[in-house]
């Protein structure tokens, strides 16, 4: 019927070849893909369509009805802002509805926020991330008996002249360089001090231990003081996380100890001879992520090194308590923002992380939270305990037994900031209750970092309250022997046969008197 004078119309044609008028527009047959992936995306739109204007109807029904739930609650208030804006429709078109309106500029003026908030925020500089800097290696380094290096530090006098030798263990994230911060050579050789301070295993420049432990500690302590030509006791120095090493000294190498001065002393939060008090005063002073991190430490520590590398071990310079998770009183804030405190923290902190590996970090926090295989209480003075059985009893028959003691007999000094929020001052009063020898100095107003950094008076204070009034160092001793006659006998005018004369004469006195001695 199309067909008129046996030639086909174009559009005939057009669906014969798969062209559409004019043979430019394809067609798409049913049986291609993108035929059903058109139908399914209009059918899905039609689905959405119509689902909207579904859920309009239920909140137009349900919500937006008068004696509803949101209109009963909050139609006054909405009605009664409406009446108090009314005279801002006068700037609006008398042919626009009020309602919608102000609905519409309402949502435009909290996009136009939105986007001036974003932009502000993308337009401002980002401060620049410091990197930390790791001076070359300049440590002097012992060999241990295990094979292992520790490297140490020594500051003062020189050890033939020391009244008093300290060896100082180090803090958590901190090495040998760290001592006592900012101690004047002027006043260790006022006191006549001999101050050693060393890396822990894995630490700056000390080799790591494959299976450190308090014990070892201590024995590392030993063996540097055998090196460094230590033959009196000395006194050991502990501040914060470092204490633990300090407790380690007196319970295993006591005979070596004069006595110790420990400086916010850190104990095991878990410590189960804690009272109740105690513990929550300890725990109550810290911060979420910090009782996270030891709650981490002590149930998951194979998580640390994730948080460890990503803070401290990640290269970028940051301040000390956004690492450590710590709560800071003011003169703590103070004191971490000088610039001589800021010199010393980057100087130490490369130090430390000098070998870039997570692994004595991870050691030294388990070891804080861990049992340390002692108690505190163990140091305090007390009678040895006689044994038992039928063959003590008969020695005790014939002769009286000795009363020994045992734990630490020297004395142990204390200091604890009453602000300090890193170590609380329960932790100090646990001490004073199982160690009832120990002498603690409760300083008000201090914090944990302000009296042991960069404090001449405070450091003179330690130093005289231990020790008593400077002594100065040890006098130099000479030696006795003869001193040479080196003058020639032209200058003396004497001659030979003269001075041989002299010395028969000197001996003949030296004998007489020596028998007249013996007579």
């Amino acid at each position: 019927m199309d067909e008129v004078n046996g030639v086909m119309p174009p559009y005939a044609a057009g669906a014969g070849v798969g062209f559409g008028f004019g043979g430019n527009v394809p067609r798409v047959s049913k049986d291609d893909w993108r035929f059903h992936a058109t139908e399914f995306a209009k059918g899905v739109a039609e689905l959405s369509v119509e689902f909207g204007k579904g859920c309009r109807d239920v909140v137009k029904q349900s919500v937006l009805r008068d004696d509803s739930f949101v209109v009963r609650n909050l139609g006054g208030p909405c009605k009664s802002a409406c009446m108090k804006l009314r005279f801002l429709n006068e700037y609006l078109p008398e042919d626009r509805d009020p309602m919608h309106s102000w609905s519409v500029i309402s949502v435009v003026f909290a996009v136009v926020i939105a986007v001036l908030i974003v932009t502000s925020e993308s337009d401002t500089t980002a401060p620049l991330i410091q990197k930390l800097h790791i001076d070359p290696p300049n440590a002097t380094r012992i060999l241990l008996p295990d094979g292992r290096h520790l490297a140490y530090q020594e500051q003062g006098v020189p050890y033939e002249r020391a009244r008093i030798t300290l060896v100082a263990s180090h803090s958590f994230l901190s090495s040998r360089l760290a001592g006592i911060p900012g101690i004047k050579a002027s006043l260790l050789q006022e006191f006549g001090v001999r101050l050693v301070t060393y890396d822990l295993p894995g630490f700056g420049e000390s080799d790591p231990h494959p299976g450190r432990n308090l014990e070892s500690s201590a024995m590392d302590m030993l063996y540097l003081s055998y090196a460094v030509h230590i033959t009196e006791k000395f006194w050991v120095v502990g501040y914060s996380g470092g204490s633990i090493h300090t407790w380690a000294a007196l319970k295993y190498i006591p005979d070596r100890v004069a006595g110790a001065f420990i400086v916010s002393p850190l104990i095991n939060p878990y410590e189960p001879s804690m009272n109740k008090v105690e513990k929550y005063r300890t725990w109550e002073k810290w911060t979420s992520k910090r009782k996270f991190m030891y709650f981490l430490t002590r149930k998951f520590p194979a998580f640390l090194p994730y948080f460890y590398r990503r803070s401290f071990l990640s290269g970028n310079l940051d301040q000390i308590d956004k690492w450590l998770w710590m709560s800071l009183g003011k003169r703590d804030k103070a004191m971490i923002e000088e610039v001589k405190y800021q010199d010393f923290w980057k100087r130490d902190l490369g130090e430390s992380v000098r070998q870039g590996n997570v692994k004595p970090f991870v050691e030294e926090a388990i070891l804080q939270v861990s049992s340390w295989g002692f108690t505190i209480s163990d140091l305090s003075v007390q009678k040895k305990r006689q044994g038992k059985g039928v063959i003590f009893w008969l020695k005790s028959i014939y002769k009286r037994p000795q009363q020994e003691l045992t734990g630490f007999l020297g004395p142990i000094h204390i200091w604890q900031g009453m602000e300090d929020r890193v170590v609380p001052p329960s932790m100090s009063d646990y001490v004073q209750r199982v160690l009832p020898g120990a002498m603690v100095h409760k300083l008000l107003y201090e914090g944990h970092f302000t009296y042991f950094y960069f404090c001449d008076e405070c450091h003179r204070q330690m130093l005289t309250t231990v020790f008593g009034n400077p002594q100065g160092p040890l006098p130099i001793k000479l030696d006795s022997a003869p001193i040479e006659n080196n003058n020639s006998n032209e200058e003396t005018g004497e001659t030979k046969e003269e001075e041989e004369e002299e010395e028969e004469e000197e001996e003949e006195v030296q004998v007489t008197y020596s028998d007249t001695t013996f007579l």
